[in-house]
């Protein structure tokens, strides 16, 4: 028992505060959402929301890498979790419009940047033999925060307005931020002050040219990270953009119907994710990527071209179900091999190239579905997504031979 505890109490604390924070998410976003359409009216400003993200992810990780490599990454964790709970209070108390994107685009910012200083943390804090299991672990609880997320908004929704929600989001975060209190210090050396504060702009030339050089030399990691996020991100939420539609004016869901076939992904999210965990440990992390890839793109692709809601709801489930083998997969792969030294830069600089790549395809599907027609689009996407999902699998089950699992030799000669 007590080597159990010792092994997993710092990786446990981590897990509740990654719980507390999804959940948060999820009532933030739906919150949100209601908050700004009582205020405006308008389905637009709501669509507007949703291109706020990518484009504070533009504007802050060409160099914020460089910022979480020289910084001590609890401390940054910390920091930016209570700067998010505190602009967050402020949000129900905009008058305006443009005052909330302005608070949106904040948090948006700060979430950018938390993403890869979390993930360099969790590699320093988590050896390399417990990692599948932790990401399998996170997985199945942001699954399970993609039902009690939207639950719990439910039940806040019953007994008071969406600025009640977003009150309660801005709690979570302030519980995330001082579970996060309890972590060790995984740097060594403090690294945040004086590091820090010489960040400038040919410092970040700098490591620009180091994470290119890095690309080049990892050619094989490269390519994984390419495909996963041309399939898993950007071409998955540009199709994601155009399901309500689909949904509706396709299928011919009502907005009950819509919702059931919504909460059978969620249903799928869970079955796989917590057959994920039971089986991580006997499966290489390449090998779940493959496989769930193919499991993904097969959902897409019979959502795809359903035409009735029992159709569409065995292609949610489906791939709803290998997206948990596909992202805790992925999760471990670039863990393993991506030194934790420049992971951050790493990180910061592929966000940024999703984000833009996401928002132009986006814009894409979008003007496609109107000149053309919304079958025709999903139908082409899927089909695309399932050619690039071939090309992933093929590389991860039979290209990766001989490939290293990942260490600071990576770093040699960049």
């Amino acid at each position: 028992m007590s080597t159990w505890l010792d092994t997993w109490k710092y990786p446990s604390i981590l897990l509740i505060s990654v719980g507390v924070t999804n959940i948060g998410a999820w009532i933030y976003l739906i919150a949100l959402n209601l908050m700004l359409l009582d205020m405006t009216s308008s389905p637009l400003a709501i669509s507007a929301l949703y291109v706020i993200k990518p484009l504070a992810t533009l504007c802050t990780n060409l160099w914020s890498g460089s910022l979480i490599d020289r910084m001590n990454k609890r401390r940054l964790m910390v920091a930016l979790d209570l700067i998010r709970a505190a602009l967050i209070v402020f949000m129900p108390l905009c008058t305006s419009m443009w005052q909330v994107f302005v608070l949106v685009f904040l948090v948006s910012a700060a979430g950018s940047i938390f993403g890869p200083a979390s993930m360099a943390y969790v590699t320093k804090l988590i050896p390399g033999d417990q990692r599948p299991r932790y990401n399998s672990i996170q997985s199945f609880i942001h699954s399970g925060a993609f039902l009690t997320g939207p639950a719990a908004a439910g039940l806040l929704f019953l007994v008071g307005p969406p600025s009640a929600a977003i009150y309660v989001t801005a709690v979570a975060m302030l519980l995330s931020g001082l579970v996060l209190m309890l972590l060790p210090n995984v740097e060594g050396t403090p690294q945040g002050g004086e590091q820090a504060a010489k960040l400038s702009w040919s410092v970040v030339k700098t490591d620009l040219r180091l994470v290119i050089a890095f690309g080049r030399k990892q050619v094989y990691v490269m390519t994984i990270w390419f495909l996963y996020s041309l399939i898993l991100v950007v071409i998955a939420s540009a199709m994601d953009s155009l399901e309500v539609a689909f949904s509706k004016q396709v299928l011919g869901l009502t907005d009950s119907e819509y919702g059931l076939l919504v909460s059978t992904a969620g249903a799928g999210i869970m079955i796989g994710a917590f057959i994920n965990t039971l089986v991580v440990k006997r499966a290489a992390p390449t090998f779940m990527v493959g496989i769930g890839t193919l499991g993904v793109c097969l959902g897409y692709l019979i959502y795809a071209f359903s035409h009735s809601f029992m159709a569409a709801a065995v292609g949610f489930v489906v791939l709803a179900f290998w997206l948990a083998f596909v992202n805790s997969g992925f999760a471990t792969f670039y863990q393993a091999n991506v030194p934790v030294e420049v992971m951050g830069r790493v990180g910061s600089l592929l966000g940024l190239i999703e984000a833009a790549l996401a928002m132009l395809a986006t814009l894409l599907f979008g003007a496609a579905a109107q000149w053309l027609s919304i079958p025709l689009v999903v139908m082409t996407g899927a089909v695309g997504m399932a050619v690039f999902g071939i090309m992933l699998a093929v590389c991860c089950l039979y290209g990766g031979r001989g490939q290293t699992s990942g260490s600071p030799a990576h770093l040699k000669d960049v």
